[in-house]
């Protein structure tokens, strides 16, 4: 008979698992993710935990890419469409969706709405893109796969000091 395991001993495995992949793997180990229609790669020491969605209340006057405030045990997190903030597609609510907790590792509380994961990857076996006019601060490195899809870094922590994603009061 297998062992029953908690949800908590699971999660608490899966951090201790990324943590130790995080600090084991070479500087080019991402966590990959989708939204918007776009593929995404964070790095493993800022993309902070993933979750599935949680409940999310709306707070009115915000920007519709802002989706409201969730309670994660116990704290309320600011939740964003990253999809929607890029002028992209929203995130269907779907059972691939996730919520990736990103200021976590800054001390914000704040969390990113994506499609779907794309679990962890390898830029070292991706092409480097060079920079084109899409370059933004908090995308500064893109990448080709095998397969010639584009990946996109985000900078989490630039993402978190960009005056547009803080500004989250409707214009």
């Amino acid at each position: 008979m297998s062992r029953r395991v908690s949800l908590k001993e699971f999660q608490a495995g899966l951090a201790s698992r990324l943590k130790a992949a995080a600090t084991e793997a070479a500087p080019s180990a991402h966590l990959g993710f989708e939204a918007g229609g776009e593929h995404w790669l964070a790095k493993l020491d800022s993309s902070g935990e993933v979750l599935q969605v949680p409940t999310i209340q709306p707070v009115p006057l915000t920007r519709k890419w802002f989706l409201g405030v969730a309670n994660i045990r116990g704290s309320l997190f600011g939740v964003s469409d990253f999809g929607a903030f890029l002028g992209r597609p929203p995130a269907a609510r779907g059972p691939e969706a996730r919520m990736l907790l990103i200021g976590q590792p800054f001390g914000v509380n704040c969390a990113l709405l994506v499609s779907r994961l794309a679990g962890l990857r390898n830029v070292a076996d991706y092409t480097p893109e060079p920079a084109g006019e899409r370059a933004m601060a908090w995308s500064p490195s893109a990448w080709r796969d095998k397969d010639g899809r584009l990946w996109r870094e985000l900078d989490t922590e630039q993402l978190l000091g960009q005056r547009d994603f803080l500004e989250i009061a409707a214009h």
